[in-house]
């Protein structure tokens, strides 16, 4: 028995030798279940982040081959954009196979190695869950447009004749044509929200609700810690040809959370729902039945607003409106992703003045309603570059970091769509930018101009320590220190400055203060803090101090495009 006893007890001191050994120690009494309110998330596509053979396409073993650089910078989380097999005609997410990897990326060997290598990191891995559509090559839909009596036609959503609605609700306006396609081998219109060649799938069919869990499972064995659920708003629509009013089943939600919890009770989703602030406590649920996060979109289009034009308020309002979320949820904020910058809630003026100030081109525009550029070359001002990048890491809510925005890649125009934010990850200065020794990159890479490889480089801005990737890098360890951000409460405070945002944090006994100035111009402001008066203000990026003035307010001055991290103490 005492030896039993001493076997068991050497496990466990292992355990926590290894546990140790990868993660940042935290206090007694935090859940781990959590893990997603204090991580930084990173997204990547791994056809275009490192290509190990040669071919011209990103695979796995060249992402196994980054995964130090990726620790060091700070990352916590990878989410991988899709990497199923597919035809490839909308960058992976026309998924033809749920349960596979796409050949050209590696093999499933391949991806449990780099799950591996992950793990002994203590990086965990979320992944795209495209389910609310399929490829038209998927075998599902292939056997559903053969015959109505093919138990897949109920797979997807039919209407013998056009609907009325034919061409309203489109994605992506302007470019796709309707939401009701006919297809001439089922002699019937099939539904889709996407590309004609995305048919959505019947979501509310039990049968495909049935394989949707089963193909959750499948990945949650292989070891990734949550699903970046895509569409969500399409995904639990109820279509109906006679109607123009699609209603939501938000049952269907639920579900998912509690096979998801049920499978791996610390796995999480995070849903792409761009919906209104109103709406929001049906995607988040009540009682622990929604997700547990979601994009904050709202925010991030008073945002880029905010940085267009000065104007703070609306930007105010918006956190404000977004701010009454279940405690166990959380936001995911972010500066840029893998599609455009979404400005369609905001006003029709409101968005010109973005427009005017980031995207005067026709060719930087999309969908009548967003913008298809990198952050750097958008933004064009280092101060300001470098001053969104100091907010995006102190804003309530879980950071998301787009993979080459922490070197400040830039943008190809020449590209379709939103392909022009997607070139392969510039590493060196060698050929190709050190993605692919081939002479073929799978796209094309930015080679010219201020932003290409040659000048814009992640060996190039190691070595440099005043350069944008050592400045973001010292940011998120920064971050990582203060937890009050993710986890505690937030407080907009009331600065008397239009110009000023500054946001008070509260966890555990400890606070911290953000101040960012939107203001080209040097702004003065009596920053009010409640408590004790005899408390100073640490400077956490340049190690002064500030001490409250007579009326108990702490005096402060900051720069154009000025900002500061402070922690209160006695």
């Amino acid at each position: 028995m005492q030896k039993l006893i001493l076997i068991l007890c050497a496990g466990l001191l292992l355990q926590c030798q290894q546990h140790s050994a990868t993660e940042k120690p935290l206090p007694a009494d935090f859940k781990t279940e959590l893990w997603y309110k204090h991580s930084l998330i990173y997204n990547l596509d791994v056809e275009v982040f490192k290509d190990s053979d040669g071919d011209g396409i990103g695979d796995f073993q060249g992402l196994v081959q980054q995964l130090d650089y990726l620790k060091n910078l700070g990352v916590d989380v990878i989410w991988l954009s899709p990497f199923q097999p597919t035809p490839n005609r909308d960058d992976g997410y026309d998924v033809a196979d749920f349960y596979g990897i796409d050949t050209r990326l590696g093999t499933r060997a391949d991806f449990d190695e780099f799950m591996r290598q992950a793990r002994q990191r203590g990086i965990r891995v979320i992944m795209d869950m495209v389910v609310n559509h399929t490829s038209d090559q998927h075998h599902w839909f292939q056997q559903a447009r053969r015959s109505k009596n093919s138990p897949y036609h109920s797979w997807y959503v039919w209407s013998d004749k056009q609907p009325d609605n034919w061409d309203v609700g489109m994605v992506f306006p302007g470019v796709q044509k309707e939401i009701w396609s006919y297809d001439k081998q089922a002699g019937a219109y099939f539904y889709h929200r996407f590309y004609n060649f995305q048919p959505d799938l019947n979501a509310q069919n039990p049968a495909v609700q049935r394989e949707i869990r089963k193909i959750l499972k499948h990945w949650l064995d292989a070891g990734v810690s949550g699903f970046r659920l895509d569409a969500v708003p399409f995904m639990i629509e109820i279509a109906d040809p006679e109607k123009k009013d699609y209603k939501p089943q938000f049952e269907i939600i639920d579900m998912l959370h509690k096979y998801i919890q049920w499978q791996r009770g610390d796995a999480i989703v995070l849903g792409e729902a761009n919906v209104a602030p109103e709406d929001q406590k049906d995607y988040f649920g009540e009682d622990d039945k929604g997700m547990q996060m979601m994009f904050n979109f709202y925010a991030n289009q008073y945002l880029f607003y905010a940085l267009a034009t000065g104007q703070l308020q609306p930007f105010i309002d918006a956190m404000k409106a977004t701010k009454d979320i279940p405690s166990a949820a959380q936001w995911a904020i972010f500066l840029r992703n893998h599609d455009e910058i979404d400005l369609g809630r905001l006003s029709d003026k409101q968005r010109e003045e973005v427009y005017a100030r980031f995207g005067p081109q026709k060719n930087m525009q999309l969908y009548d309603r967003g913008i298809r550029r990198r952050l750097a070359p958008m933004l064009g001002d280092p101060r300001q570059i470098r001053f969104a990048y100091s907010l995006l890491f102190s804003l309530p809510g879980t950071p998301v970091i787009r993979y080459g925005e922490e070197i400040g890649m830039g943008d190809d125009l020449r590209l379709k769509e939103s392909e022009s934010v997607r070139t392969p990850m510039q590493w060196t200065n060698a050929p190709n930018a050190g993605f692919t020794t081939g002479s073929k990159p799978v796209k094309p890479v930015i080679s010219q101009g201020e932003y290409g490889y040659p000048n814009v480089n992640v060996a190039t801005e190691s070595q440099d320590s005043t350069s944008l990737l050592n400045f973001i890098s010292d940011l998120i360890h920064l971050r990582k220190q203060c937890p009050e951000i993710g986890l505690g409460t937030s407080t907009i405070l009331d600065t008397g400055n239009p110009n000023v945002l500054a946001i008070r944090y509260d966890w555990q006994g400890q606070s911290l203060a953000m101040v960012h100035n939107f203001s080209t111009q040097t702004q003065q402001l009596q920053l009010p803090l409640a408590g004790k008066s005899d408390k100073r203000l640490v400077n956490l990026l340049e190690k002064t101090e500030v001490r409250a003035g007579p009326g108990g307010a702490y005096p402060l001055s900051l720069p154009g495009y000025g900002y500061q991290w402070y922690r209160m103490k006695l």
